[in-house]
């Protein structure tokens, strides 16, 4: 019906009604007319408002489609992981100390720098030392003359052996002598005990520094060891040589790809745990010891696994929900794209997909982006030409 005729309609059933009220003097006259107003005004706006929802009913009215990206729900061949958390060890690392009492005379290396094997690092007062080893040689040379002196004359028969020995055991004591010394000066001469990156300096010139004071951490970063436990009933499912999967919260997409070198021949008695190593490259350094670590041991068998891009999912507290696209007949007879909402039952997530343990099946294309507007029936058109590129092994750029 046309709203201004149900207008009318709803005017002249209230107008009579308050004529009757007037005729049979219920109501006077002034109040007659207020009140014929009041309902002329409340009938209208009921006549529009009724109007108005017999619109939004008719099967003329619908939402606009709502663009979206889809993909489809496809098989592939995914290795079993065994995941661990551990931490990484530096395969050579150390706090390079000081062996000896002395004052620091020297720094010869720069905080956070990289250094080889032999590297001088810190060079501690050795003068008196070094006056002592030159008295120390000097004597050792006397000596040495004076063996080859008595050698020739024992040659000769003019001294007796045991003349001679006493001369070769002098010069002997005299180099162990000059040895010694120069022993004492190495130690007060430190050097970098092997290649690596160096840490906070500990000391500063002029310092003296007694046996045992820290004075530099030397750590070797490449490779390094990433250290994990394992269930003794994964024990039988490894083997030296295994590759893992290492990645940290420090950096998020990145995951450095290393060898079982060593399994603990022995298990946790307290956690039945076994203590597995394993051996990372990291040539870039971003693993440094200490670093708690995700890993992931991947195993030699692979079996199909029903996957979906990650962003296709809806997570709630009442179970994970993905829109399924599917084609309907409408009414005029074309075909229309809609979305059904399906629950499912997720596995292992990797990278930037998901595994469907049950609720879907393979083919089925499902809404990887836009799903948060979306509701059970809702009409949909489909654009991928800006749908994300999902990827098992994603490498975000820096930012």
């Amino acid at each position: 019906m046309n709203p201004v005729y149900l207008i009318l309609l709803v005017a002249a059933v209230l107008i009579t009604l308050v004529v009757l009220l007037r005729v049979f003097r219920v109501i006077n006259t002034v109040a007659c007319l207020a009140l014929a107003v009041v309902l002329f005004l409340l009938g209208g706006l009921v006549a529009i408002k009724v109007s108005q929802i017999k619109v939004m009913m008719s099967a003329k009215w619908a939402f606009p489609p709502t663009p979206v990206t889809t993909a489809a729900a496809t098989e592939q061949d995914w290795a079993p992981l065994l995941p661990a958390v551990g931490s990484v060890a530096a395969v050579q690392g150390v706090m390079v100390s000081a062996q000896l009492d002395g004052n620091v005379t020297q720094i010869a290396f720069t905080a956070g720098g990289a250094v080889k094997a032999g590297d001088l690092l810190i060079q501690q007062d050795v003068s008196s030392e070094q006056a002592q080893l030159a008295a120390a040689q000097a004597a050792a040379e006397l000596a040495r003359i004076n063996r080859e002196r008595s050698r020739g004359l024992l040659a000769k028969v003019a001294i007796s052996q045991q003349q001679f020995d006493s001369d070769d055991a002098t010069y002997k004591q005299a180099v162990a002598q000059a040895a010694n010394i120069q022993a004492t000066i190495d130690k007060k001469t430190i050097r970098a005990p092997f290649a690596g990156r160096l840490g906070v300096r500990l000391v500063n010139l002029g310092q003296t520094l007694k046996a045992g004071d820290g004075i530099v951490s030397l750590q070797s970063l490449s490779p390094v060891y990433a250290d994990f436990y394992l269930p003794q009933q994964d024990l039988a499912r490894i083997a030296a040589g295994m590759t893992v999967d290492v990645s940290t919260d420090a950096e998020p997409g990145h995951a450095a790809v290393g060898t079982i070198t060593a399994i603990n021949p022995d298990v946790d008695n307290a956690t039945r745990n076994v203590r597995v190593e394993a051996t990372v490259a990291n040539a870039d350094e971003r693993l440094r010891p200490g670093m708690f670590v995700n890993a992931a041991v991947i195993l030699p068998e692979k079996r199909k696994a029903l996957v979906i891009p990650a962003t296709s999912v809806l997570y709630a507290p009442y179970g994970d929900s993905v829109f399924v696209v599917e084609r309907h007949a409408a009414a005029d007879g074309t075909a229309a794209t809609v979305v059904r909402q399906q629950f499912v039952r997720l596995g292992e997530k990797r990278g930037d997909f998901v595994a469907v343990a049950s609720g879907l099946k393979p083919g089925e294309v499902v809404v990887t982006t836009g799903a948060f507007k979306l509701r059970n029936g809702a009409p949909v058109t489909i654009d991928n030409t800006l749908a994300p590129d999902a990827q098992l092994a994603p490498e975000p750029d820096d930012s």
